[in-house]
Parts: C-alpha cells; structure tokens; sequence
C-alpha cells in the first residue's frame, strides 16, 4: 500500500513541475501561437516524459514515461486549439492528465482488477455515501433553498437600488462556504466554523447609513444564517448518525 501511493505521488509530482513550475508564460504563448507545430510544446512533453522516468526511478518503466510523454502533448494540443483559455478548459485539461496519470498507476500497481472491486465497496458504505450525498446536497440543493426562501429580498434589493456586486459571486461563497463548514463538522473541528464566521463578519457593504446597503447587508446575513442553519443540521445528522 505505502508503495502504491509512493509511485501515485510520484506521477503527480512529475507532472505538477511540469506544468505549473518549469512551464513559462513564454512557453504557453509559443503553444498558442504555433499550435501543434511548436517545438516548444514538444519539450514540455518530453519533460513530462522525462520527470515521470527519473522519479519513478525504474529503467524498465521507460514505456510509462512514453505513455505519460505523448498523452500530454495531445492534451495540451486540444487544449490551444479551443477559442478561449478559461477555467473550464483548465478544468477540462487537467482532469484529463489526471486520467492519463490514474491509469498509469493502476497498471502500475496492477491495480485494474481491484479497481471494479473498491467502487463496489464504496457504493455498500454507508458512510462513504452519507459523506458524498451531504456535500451535494450543501452544494445544490441547499442554495437553490437559499435563493427560494430569501427571493422576495433580492427583488426588493434590486427594485430600491442598482445592483454592484459580482456576477454570482454570492452563490459561489455560499458554496465554498458550506462546503468549509460541512467539512469542519465531519473532521471534528467545531470551533473553526467559529472563525469562518468571524471572518465573514468582517465584510462591509458600503455606508450602512444608506437603506440600500442596510437591506443589502441584511440579506446578506439572513442567507449566511440559512446556509449555515442547514449545514451545521445536515452535518451534525451525518456526523452522530453515520459515524
């Protein structure tokens, strides 16, 4: 087992120094501009080919470092060819890497055949389940309930005053935030949810003096109440139920 997750983080090593540490701004530029045909795009994968055999540290393992070598020039040639270069396709880039880099170390570890079996007992674990059913439901659910109960204020928000804050910005902390405080709860660290409110408190919406940013900050903490009433509930339930 400990030999396993050695050539796991062996692999994800290699490729983290060859992406985002020996990776210049001058490199991606040249990938972009010269597409597939950039020499440049061609090191970088050969670098991932190269750090993946030096730190694996096995000359019979060269074929391995092929593998990972020619699938991240691939990825990456997929990757300039889009339009755009944003978060999604990062995103997207990344997970394919990842892919590329769990299947190396399956067959690595000859792990195929035990790859069926593991995901059949994390389905029949009741708490695996638990765990993954309250962190979707504090990330979906749980803020379209948010949005629901707390709708007739934003309206009034938007009806009385312009609206200056970020685009979702404010579905997007709410989610980071419950996803924090379900973590705090399941770990059993119940007094971190003590400082993440704290540091919510901190926030300031303009001159509380003006009755737009007074209703502002109010919605704001009567959503924040919500959002932590339902996760502290849910994770309290998973936590004595489950565990």
């Amino acid at each position: 087992m400990e030999n396993s997750l050695i050539i796991l983080l062996q692999l994800l090593l290699a490729h983290i120094l060859t992406d985002f540490v020996f990776q210049s701004k001058s490199w991606i530029e040249h990938k972009r501009k010269h597409k597939g045909k950039s020499y440049k795009l061609i090191l970088h994968a050969l670098l991932a080919g190269f750090l993946t055999y030096l730190f694996l540290q096995t000359a019979n393992w060269w074929y391995v470092a092929l593998f990972i070598s020619l699938t991240h020039y691939f990825i990456d040639w997929w990757k300039i060819l889009q339009k755009t270069d944003n978060l999604k396709y990062f995103l997207l880039d990344q997970l394919f890497h990842l892919i590329v880099l769990i299947i190396a170390w399956l067959y690595l570890i000859h792990g195929f055949e035990k790859l069926i079996p593991f995901l059949l007992d994390l389905l029949n674990s009741p708490e695996i389940l638990a765990v993954i059913a309250a962190y979707l439901i504090v990330i979906f659910p749980a803020g379209f309930l948010i949005g629901k109960g707390t709708k007739r204020w934003q309206d009034e928000i938007e009806a009385t005053n312009k609206n200056n804050s970020l685009e979702a910005a404010g579905r997007f902390i709410g989610i980071f935030e419950r996803i924090l405080v379900l973590t705090f709860i399941l770990t059993d660290n119940f007094a971190a949810i003590g400082f993440l409110i704290a540091a919510k408190s901190i926030l300031r919406f303009g001159d509380k003096t003006d009755t737009g940013a007074r209703k502002q900050t109010e919605y704001v903490l009567i959503g924040t109440l919500m959002s932590f009433a339902i996760t502290i509930l849910l994770g309290l339930l998973v936590y004595y139920f489950v565990f």
